[in-house]
């Protein structure tokens, strides 16, 4: 037997190149990119549940370029380097008076954020949102009223709080030990805190 017939061997077929197995770095590039199209509107939501958990699990760079052939290189100012040149510092407080409130798109969240709803409905979509810190405390403060956060792909999730509860498919969540985390802290009167992955709420209906 030679090299070439060794069940070890990685070598390419004449005329076709070799599988290149794609690295951390460059799931989370793609993850970032599909991020981007999302907040742009490029993507339905199902398209972008469906691409972002593609890109999370992508064993080469092929697999990965096939997610996002039909999208933008780069989109010049959405990017966390851009949000920051433009001098947009993350706020530390999303919060509503009899009112609804909803927070989505791409946007820069803080190492900690207060989630305060008042006799309304609050929606916080981080789906494309930048996570700026390995560990995002959210603390949700809730009186009298229905809301929703909805959780980006790929993360750690630690519950914790009184009228707090967690319907998320574990299939779209942490798949490696070092999954950014996102600490929701919720406390709650007379309201449900629903934490999810795929949105049901709509914030003013």
């Amino acid at each position: 037997m030679t090299q070439e017939d060794s069940p070890g061997a990685m070598t390419a077929r004449p005329g076709t190149e070799a599988a290149i197995l794609a690295s951390n770095a460059e799931r989370d590039a793609a993850a970032q990119r599909l991020q981007v199209a999302f907040a742009e509107q490029r993507l339905t939501d199902e398209e972008f549940d469906q691409r972002i958990r593609a890109a999370l699990t992508a064993r080469t760079t092929a697999d990965l370029d096939q997610l996002t052939a039909d999208l933008p290189a780069s989109v010049p100012g959405v990017s966390q380097a851009g949000l920051a040149e433009a001098g947009r510092k993350p706020g530390r407080f999303v919060v509503t008076f009899k009112n609804s409130i909803k927070r989505s798109g791409r946007w820069p969240v803080p190492k900690k954020l207060v989630f305060g709803v008042y006799k309304g409905t609050g929606l916080l979509d981080l789906r494309a949102a930048d996570l700026t810190a390995p560990v995002t405390t959210i603390r949700a403060l809730i009186y009298k009223s229905r809301t929703e956060i909805v959780l980006p792909p790929g993360v750690q999730l630690e519950l914790g709080g009184l009228g707090v509860s967690a319907d998320c498919d574990p299939a779209a969540q942490a798949i490696r030990p070092d999954a950014p985390v996102v600490r929701i802290l919720g406390y709650g009167y007379k309201s449900t805190i629903g934490v999810t992955n795929r949105p049901q709420l709509e914030a003013g209906r």
